[in-house]
């Protein structure tokens, strides 16, 4: 690397526009995890009514006892196997979401901090956080800017 040549504000416009595209991906994501719930309610089961996990229905005697086999619960929707599918297919595609959200994270932290560190005129911080970034290590990334993670503002 032998010479740079940032512009701050650019910088700044650039992480403006990458702000706001994670947050529309993040709306994008939301909607599609409330749509994929809503239609794993809405799919039902292959499960007869009386088997479905309902607790009995009606009046019980003072003092008597739900039949055998049947506890007195509140009614459970049993899960159908189209509930099933879509909730593996979260479940495998739960890495790649957290990947997209991890890598969006150490871009622009490694953005602001290689961009601080042009400023103070230290181009060899400038360039390890360019390669924290590029690495997605966002644990020496929230360090270098100050940020903490989810994790650290909920202790």
């Amino acid at each position: 690397m032998t010479s740079w040549d940032i512009k701050p504000q650019g910088v700044q416009g650039h992480l403006k526009t990458v702000g706001g595209n994670a947050g529309e991906l993040e709306k994008a994501l939301n909607a599609l995890l409330t749509a994929m719930s809503e239609a794993a309610q809405a799919a039902g089961t292959a499960i007869p009514g009386s088997q479905s996990g309902m607790g009995p229905q009606g009046p019980l005697a003072p003092g008597a006892a739900p039949a055998p086999g049947q506890a007195f619960l509140a009614p459970q929707k049993a899960m159908g196997p189209v509930a099933a599918a879509l909730g593996e297919y979260l479940t495998a595609r739960k890495p790649e979401f957290k990947s997209m959200a991890e890598r969006i994270e150490a871009c622009i932290l490694g953005a602001v901090s290689a961009t601080n560190e042009y400023l103070q005129g230290d181009l060899e911080q400038a360039k390890a956080a360019q390669d924290a970034a590029r690495a997605v290590n966002l644990d020496l990334l929230r360090e270098k800017t100050g940020t903490r993670s989810e994790r650290e503002r909920a202790s």
